[in-house]
């Protein structure tokens, strides 16, 4: 994101999930790609993930989950953000989430939903193009 504002990311691990090794390799190329990363640390909440948001002022949050709670846990994500005004942040989603579950989560806003070892150059390009995008509007 040469010429424009560094970005600014929330990376989360919400509920009971406490596997972090890969957030963590996330975390760091998000660094290399010349973000601001913001990591809530395991056993986030919703509320707390998006508090974290606002507090922040992030372009965007990351959430990732490998225990099958992504169509509880984001939309409650989603939820917080919306009710604190915050239609503007990119929403994004990754880890163990089956095909069939993407469309339902992009519907209420979460985008990406990359599946556990998906290329992390495609998840930052994704991410910087989906930042992007929403600055333009």
């Amino acid at each position: 994101m040469e010429g424009a504002k560094r970005a600014r990311i929330l990376v989360a691990k919400l509920g009971l999930d406490g596997h972090d090794r890969g957030v963590l390799v996330l975390c760091k190329a998000f660094r290399e790609a010349g973000m601001e990363v913001i990591y809530t640390g395991l056993f986030a909440t919703p509320a707390r993930v998006a508090q974290i948001a606002e507090d922040e002022d992030v372009d965007a949050v990351a959430m990732s989950l490998l225990n099958n709670a992504h169509m509880t846990l984001f939309p409650r994500v989603v939820e917080e953000l919306r009710r604190k005004g915050m239609e503007d942040v990119v929403i994004l989603g990754g880890g163990t989430i089956p095909e069939e579950d993407k469309k339902a989560l992009e519907k209420q806003g979460v985008i990406g939903n990359f599946v556990s070892g998906a290329p992390l150059q495609e998840i930052v390009r994704f991410t910087e193009s989906a930042i992007a995008a929403k600055r333009k509007c």
